[in-house]
């Protein structure tokens, strides 16, 4: 009887401690768990890409092209409006491969909300130059994982 009682006390001493450790590995920006995320990302990228960018979606998808490849690349991402383009926050900071190939290409398209949006003048920006422009949730976000960069683009159409 009693140990029906431990187990999910103990379960959910777990779920909390990983959670919390998930947290704070983000937002010391722990190489190994990044590392650890974005090949769990990148197995269930294509999942992610069914509904994303599609009107209604809360993400999005930027299409950019592989600084060394020439490759086409889908990436999902949660782009915010802005009055002259998007926002994207870089919790994997601006590293990243998906970054680095628009920045060196100087454009990419996003879609969002079934909109193909083609973007220039790709930047990385600190949170000070966007908070502005961000709803409270994203906010939320940025300081739970402590999201320092953002990649704020224009839109040409």
């Amino acid at each position: 009887m009693r140990l029906s009682r431990v187990v999910p006390g103990v379960l959910a001493v777990g779920v909390v401690g990983a959670g919390a450790a998930f947290v704070v590995g983000m937002r010391n920006k722990s190489p190994w768990l990044q590392d650890r995320i974005r090949a769990f990302s990148k197995q269930f990228a294509s999942e992610a890409l069914k509904t994303a960018g599609n009107e209604g979606a809360a993400n999005g998808v930027v299409i950019h092209v592989g600084r060394r490849s020439g490759r086409e690349y889908a990436t999902p991402v949660t782009p915010l409006p802005t009055a002259d383009g998007f926002v994207i926050n870089l919790p994997y900071t601006s590293k990243v491969d998906w970054v680095q190939n628009v920045l060196a290409a100087n454009s990419a398209t996003i879609v969002h909300d079934g909109v193909d949006h083609r973007v220039t003048d790709p930047r990385v920006v600190p949170y000070a130059e966007v908070a502005s422009m961000l709803p409270k949730s994203a906010g939320v976000v940025r300081a739970v994982f402590d999201i320092q960069e953002f990649l704020r683009v224009t839109t040409v159409d």
